[in-house]
């Protein structure tokens, strides 16, 4: 294999800090996303002023720790949010709105893989500057009220984000800007197009 052989990834920067006014705090953060047909692959790299997880389980509210997002809309009936505190706990919905969604049973769940370069341990909030690192494997079945042969080709709408709602320094910051008045992430209309290649 030659070098001109090899996968080229770009990063996109996850720094709409939509609500700057109220909360103006902006973390460093970035993503990738690449896929084998099979297998949607997320990476993202953070570096902020303070970090916490406390959420122990699968389904909770990773919002609160520091945290990452991924959303995305195959068509219109409707966006799936998988969400990952900083350790990998994650959580998982289809929905129509904010407030309206079907949210992924455990067998679906635990077929979302993760590696954090943090150890595999809840613990509280820590000040000082921290650098880490999430690889999130999501399996085309993940996208439980879908059937897909294959994700090669799809085009798709998505946003990425970076918060921290329960963090001494609350944050929500976008890749593709959001135009509201408070912070909401659940806006598909604001989400920006992507395909799979």
């Amino acid at each position: 294999m030659v070098e001109d052989d090899y996968l080229k990834i770009e990063w996109g920067g996850i720094f709409n800090n939509n609500w700057a006014g109220e909360y103006p705090y902006a973390p460093s953060a970035k993503f990738w996303a690449v896929h084998n047909d099979a297998t949607l692959f997320l990476k993202f790299q953070v570096k902020e002023d303070d970090i916490k997880a406390e959420v122990d389980k699968d389904g909770g509210e990773v919002w609160k720790d520091s945290c990452v997002e991924f959303f995305i809309s195959f068509d219109d009936t409707g966006y799936y949010n998988f969400e990952f505190s900083c350790i990998g706990k994650k959580l998982l919905g289809f929905r129509q709105s904010r407030d309206l969604a079907t949210h992924a049973p455990t067998e679906i769940l635990d077929k979302i893989k993760s590696l954090s370069t943090l150890p595999n341990e809840c613990f509280a909030e820590r000040l000082g500057d921290v650098e880490w690192e999430l690889t999130v494997a999501i399996p085309k079945e993940a996208f439980f009220a879908h059937n897909f042969n294959t994700l090669e080709g799809l085009f798709v709408m998505a946003n990425v984000y970076k918060c921290g709602d329960g963090l001494s320094k609350p944050h929500y910051l976008s890749w593709s800007p959001i135009k509201t008045d408070k912070p909401n992430f659940h806006q598909p209309q604001y989400f920006g197009r992507m395909r799979f290649m």
